[in-house]
């Protein structure tokens, strides 16, 4: 009996390839975040990780993820997905859930390298992640959230059919913002032109859904 599924599970794209997180491939990732995530006079994150000094920012990257997978629990989970382009990590694309199997209800989050945005691979890995929530999971609705000054993100969830879900006011980097929430429903999902192929994700389900 496989141990951990989730290192079988695998989403694809048209360019991309989704897998949840792995040492080597997380090393990647810390050096596309090293490299640059966002013009640091703009904060994104309602964590602000990006304003770590990058001579910690690995370490404490990995404890981050590492923690993450130690603590997946059916009742609590979020499984981050690295994003390959070509075979190199690009970024991340997280899902995420509580208490999923009385809720059915996800969320989302994700970034990318500044090299890689402005190309559609935020709104591909979005689209593939809720294409898998949905069909193979049985989400009836996935939900996220962005800052009203974040236009693209917010652009990425609107062409995706989400709905503003009213607000929430919090702090960023100590003054005061505004996050549009939104909603979106299977039934309302804009799906794209091609089709998600997944494999290992029956084997997951019981890490997912209790």
């Amino acid at each position: 009996m496989e141990a951990w599924p989730l290192r079988n599970l695998v989403l694809r794209t048209p360019r991309l390839e989704l897998r949840p997180d792995d040492d080597a491939g997380l090393h990647e990732l810390i050096d596309v975040a090293r490299a640059g995530v966002h013009d640091p006079e703009f904060m994104p994150f309602s964590v602000p990780w990006t304003d770590v000094p990058a001579d910690r920012l690995g370490l404490e990257n990995l404890r981050y993820y590492w923690s993450e997978r130690a603590k997946l629990r059916p009742s609590d989970w979020h499984v981050h997905f690295l994003i390959r382009l070509d075979g190199r990590v690009i970024g991340e694309q997280g899902l995420m859930a509580s208490d999923f199997a009385v809720t059915r209800e996800v969320s989302t989050g994700s970034w990318l390298g500044r090299a890689f945005q402005g190309h559609g691979y935020g709104t591909e890995m979005r689209a593939a992640v809720l294409a898998f929530a949905f069909d193979h999971l049985g989400a009836v609705q996935a939900r996220t959230s962005a800052y009203t000054d974040n236009a693209a993100s917010l652009k990425v969830s609107r062409s995706l059919g989400y709905l503003d879900d009213g607000t929430l006011r919090d702090s960023r980097r100590g003054a005061p913002a505004v996050q549009q929430r939104l909603l979106l429903t299977a039934a309302d999902f804009l799906r794209p032109a091609w089709k998600l192929t997944v494999e290992g994700a029956e084997a997951c389900l019981p890490l997912l859904i209790a």
